[in-house]
């Protein structure tokens, strides 16, 4: 039997105090094996004091469109900030960048700024390193983005292709529009970060679980459909690797959360704790165990 490992990745690691709770709790229970952590995030220095507490294998999770930036020189008068003094939002930040009115010198700036906080916050660099709302993969940010990553030697990232996403006809369209830009630039970056050495797993799932569209039978049949079609793209080195990008947690509760904001109603809706309630579930466990998948993290590759 083919050998899988999955990362179940809990993103957001540091938003709030009631996020980072429901991630460890999926940790303790054997449902997140890894997590990102938001340097920005308004209980950063708390989860990774958590991740510490609990040895969570622990990454970072770059965010240029939410919140304030870490770098101080960039917390006045920047290309990254709008009219308020805040990043310009996920998709304020995707108009100005295809506007050319962000400066990839400050991108690279704050970047290599989160890198270093998260060291101060954890002691160590970041063993792999994505971006929030999937920043990471988009024009330009793309080169600097793999720059930052091999000038620290961080040799993971995310590249958010999910196979079989054309098929999920439950996923509302505007919501669809969006994911097929993230899927169209993810595959305009894989050239880029394979030439910086940078390497991501196998296959990609999370789009098609998100939130109210997380259940064990929507993860059982992503992993087993991704598994499938796997032979005919890439012949496998040894064992596959998954991974799987989740947001558990406990809703936010105003003002507490948010990355200088105040907590967005992604982190308040109740399909944060819709995602920690399915991913705690004893049947996929078994499901893990019954298909030979062994939970992991990048490090461990």
């Amino acid at each position: 039997m083919l050998q899988v490992k999955l990362i179940i990745t809990g993103d957001d690691f540091g938003y709030c105090p009631r996020r980072n709770q429901g991630i460890v709790d999926c940790f303790l229970a054997g449902a997140v094996s890894n997590v990102s952590l938001l340097v920005n995030g308004s209980a950063a220095a708390d989860a990774a004091e958590l991740a510490r507490r609990y040895n969570i294998p622990i990454g970072l999770h770059a965010n240029l469109s939410e919140g304030s930036p870490v770098c101080e020189v960039l917390k006045t008068n920047s290309s990254l900030l709008n009219q308020d003094g805040f990043f310009h939002g996920k998709m304020g930040f995707r108009t100005a960048l295809s506007k050319g009115l962000l400066n990839m010198s400050e991108v690279k700036q704050e970047l290599k700024a989160q890198v270093e906080l998260f060291r101060e916050l954890t002691g160590h660099l970041p063993p792999h390193m994505d971006g929030h709302q999937h920043v990471h993969v988009l024009p330009e940010v793309r080169n600097v983005f793999a720059e930052v990553l091999e000038e620290y030697g961080i040799k993971y990232t995310r590249v958010p292709i999910e196979p079989g996403l054309h098929n999920c006809d439950w996923i509302p369209p505007s919501l669809m529009d969006f994911y097929l830009g993230v899927e169209e630039d993810s595959f305009n970056t894989v050239d880029v970060f394979a030439k910086h050495g940078i390497r991501w797993a196998d296959i990609y799932i999370g789009l098609s679980t998100m939130g109210r569209n997380m259940s064990v039978s929507s993860i059982q049949s992503a992993i087993d459909s991704a598994v499938l079609q796997l032979p005919a793209r890439a012949p496998p080195r040894g064992a596959v690797t998954i991974e799987l990008m989740v947001h558990p947690g406990y809703p936010s509760v105003p003002p507490a959360g948010g990355c200088g904001q105040g907590p967005d109603d992604f982190s308040q809706s109740w399909e944060r704790l819709h995602e920690l309630q399915t991913l705690i579930k004893p049947e996929l466990q078994s499901h893990y165990k019954s298909r030979n998948i062994q939970l992991c993290s990048f490090k461990d590759l």
